[in-house]
């Protein structure tokens, strides 16, 4: 039998693109044959997890899958989901070679690994900058080096002073990365991990953060700072604002790697009720809700 891909990936049907990418990340980096040479049970969990993620990161893939299950991706399935029925991760689409086709070798003894025609994790993470050659092809593993970046380096970019055998280098990190993605900086990959910032919290290339507001405030309206990664702007409250309600503020959020496209920037206003009142506020709230019992007769 088949193993449910969400369950696989600890996921539940309604999570987001960027908790399935978490997830896997989490997963792939434990079972990776890197870290458990030798160990064919790591090995066929690794293959799993990574099938796993290759549909349900994929639109088209995801929405057939919940549709028909593994059914859409066997051979021989007649006129299937995907017009000619056999198994969309043999040789590409259309006849093209994919990007989850080649054999991962390792850098340290040369053992070779076969995925059964997936990717490398880190490869689906991978940024290529200002590189050439293909990711896509049977390789040698480049020589990898960790790097650990503030929040707004990631987003801004910045310029980093590194140790690579004993030399001291400089690698450009390009603005837009995030944790998981990888610089290309001549015979070695830099691999990205972002620290949490206090203030704002990234969703792919979108900001989320929030802003509390009192109850007066969301009844009447306001205007209120909010800082976003490239300052404060205003925003306006409209009156009979609910908490929890989330405002966008368009591109204001993260820049894509290597475009001039950005994310958003949204607001949850939460509605603060305040714990003590005087006797005067406790009066004018019993008056207020009198009134409000009063006209809903009509």
């Amino acid at each position: 039998m088949n193993k449910d891909y969400y369950q696989i990936l600890g996921v539940t049907k309604n999570a987001s693109e960027a908790e399935i990418k978490s997830a896997y990340r989490k997963l792939a980096l434990r079972y990776h044959p890197d870290k458990n040479k030798g160990d064919k049970a790591s090995e066929e969990k690794f293959k799993e997890v990574t099938k796993a993620y290759e549909v349900l990161s994929d639109s088209v893939k995801k929405q057939q899958y919940d549709q028909f299950g593994h059914n859409a991706f066997e051979q021989g399935a007649g006129q299937g989901p995907f017009g000619g029925g056999g198994d969309p991760f043999a040789g590409g689409f259309g006849g093209q070679s994919g990007p989850f086709s080649y054999t991962y070798t390792t850098g340290g003894n040369g053992q070779g690994f076969d995925f059964g025609g997936f990717s490398d994790p880190f490869e689906i993470f991978e940024q290529f900058f200002g590189g050439g050659g293909s990711p896509y092809g049977a390789r040698q593993r480049r020589l990898t080096y960790s790097l650990t970046i503030d929040f707004m380096d990631a987003v801004k970019g910045a310029t980093k002073k590194i140790s690579l055998e004993g030399k001291s280098q400089t690698v450009k990190i390009p603005a837009g990365v995030d944790s998981g993605q990888r610089v290309r900086f001549g015979e070695y990959d830099v691999m990205i991990e972002v620290r949490p910032d206090s203030r704002f919290k990234r969703e792919g290339y979108d900001v989320v953060t929030e802003e509390e507001i009192t109850f007066p405030e969301a009844a009447l309206g306001t205007e209120i700072n909010v800082e976003t990664i490239e300052g404060n702007v205003k925003l306006r409250i409209p009156a009979g604002t609910q908490s929890n309600t989330v405002i966008r503020l368009s591109k204001k959020g993260i820049p894509r790697v290597n475009s001039s496209a950005k994310g958003d920037h949204y607001v949850q206003v939460k509605v603060v009720i305040p714990k003590s009142l005087t006797s005067h506020q406790k009066e004018l709230l019993r008056q207020f809700d009198g009134s409000k019992k009063k006209s809903s007769w009509f």
